[in-house]
């Protein structure tokens, strides 16, 4: 698998539209999946789980080309604009737009990302 950490862009990203749009009673993240820990859990003592860190870098040409293409093509972020009322859609965007500042590492007004994932690999033992 590979599965976003709680602390990359995406993780954040979640963190972020649940604001807007809580998970369903009794749901979790899908950014705990990043979490070797909750894996371990999940997945119980019969297995071998093996993580690896890794980054997949994200590049578009500019943070708003970012914003557009994940608000009309990224399901949860487009679930989440869609169950909004227009005020709340200019919040989340101004929240959006705050967050990829803080991991966009271009200074040439492009946007590139370096995110976290962990490569997993689950074996079932004996």
């Amino acid at each position: 698998m590979a599965n976003w950490t709680p602390e990359s862009l995406i993780g954040q990203l979640f963190k972020t539209i649940g604001k807007y749009v809580p998970l369903a009673p009794g749901m979790k993240s899908p950014a705990l999946w990043g979490n070797k820990m909750h894996l371990d859990t999940l997945f119980g003592s019969h297995t071998t789980i093996a993580v690896e860190s890794r980054n997949f870098v994200l590049r578009y040409k500019s943070p708003k080309h970012w914003i557009e293409i994940f608000r009309n093509y990224y399901g949860p972020v487009m679930k989440t604009f869609a169950a909004i009322d227009p005020k709340a859609r200019e919040a989340l965007e101004a929240d959006l737009y705050a967050l990829i500042g803080k991991f966009n590492i271009a200074k040439d007004g492009t946007l590139v990302i370096p995110s976290e994932y962990l490569e997993v690999v689950i074996t079932k033992r004996g």
